[in-house]
């Protein structure tokens, strides 16, 4: 994923059940990741070549599903595909069959787990975790997904400022979890400077997303809260409805020197 990730567990055995969070972590980094050989690779070349690719590893076959069963909550914005030289081309062109574990694509294309993997490989530290009778832990991917497990140390939900990713001494809004997760997504920051970053595109017209924004989203889920945290981010007025922006679901506009809370 190429994100530091930060684990806390609080209590006895700390390190045996830290050794099966970092395990967790490790095995969906190296079915997902792009960036060197894995089963996602693998897959995404059989999709460019038009070719129907099997999935025989369960963690990208899971991952699959899990992005399939969210179109819906997601009304269709989270969109993992990365080939979009032509308009139009997205998820939609995909055929998953669950039964056969296989995937195809009526056109080439590839797909990116970028606004998934670290959401997710969290939901899988936080079972190895709650496996191991963990019931107190601080899990964190590159400071924009953080999950819990339990309560604080001191009881009570645990606290978080997110800060304006312009002024990072300036709170957009604080947030409470409890067994929760936490996503944060953004149209600026550091994190976007980079040149190898693609802009962020809106599914079928593929038009970028100009607008400097930030979306705060909390979820029992780690990978639900990042594909709604990235929905936020590229959704238009019209599609603000279907994604029930509200307390736990948040999308700011930084346009002006205050940020304003959209769709409170």
């Amino acid at each position: 994923m190429g994100t530091r990730v930060e684990l806390h567990r609080f209590g006895d055995g700390a390190a045996e059940a830290l050794a099966a969070a970092q395990r967790a972590i490790e095995m969906v980094d190296d079915a997902l990741t792009i960036h060197r050989p894995s089963p996602a690779t693998a897959m995404n070349d059989a999709l460019r070549r038009d070719e129907a690719a099997p999935i025989s590893d369960p963690i990208l076959l899971d991952a699959l599903i899990r992005i399939d069963e969210a179109r819906v909550e997601t009304a269709g914005l989270f969109d993992p595909t990365v080939d979009r030289r032509q308009v139009g081309s997205g998820w939609s062109q995909l055929r998953l069959d669950r039964e056969a574990k296989t995937i195809a694509s009526s056109s080439p294309i590839a797909l990116d787990f970028g606004g998934f993997g670290k959401g997710y490989a969290l939901d899988r530290a936080v079972s190895a975790l709650r496996d191991a009778d963990v019931r107190c832990a601080l899990l964190s991917a590159g400071e924009s997904s953080i999950a819990v497990v339990g309560e604080h140390p001191l009881g009570g939900a645990w606290s978080f400022a997110i800060p304006d990713p312009r002024h990072p001494d300036v709170t957009l809004v604080e947030v409470e979890l409890i067994d929760e997760a936490l996503s944060i997504s953004a149209t600026i920051g550091a994190g976007l400077a980079a040149p190898e970053r693609a802009a962020l595109l809106r599914p079928g017209d593929c038009t970028p997303v100009v607008a400097p924004r930030t979306a705060v989203v909390v979820n029992r889920s780690g990978a639900m809260a990042e594909m709604l945290s990235t929905a936020l981010i590229v959704a238009d007025d019209a599609a603000m409805g279907w994604l029930h922006v509200g307390k736990r679901r948040m999308l700011f506009d930084l346009a002006s020197a205050q940020p304003t809370r959209m769709f409170a």
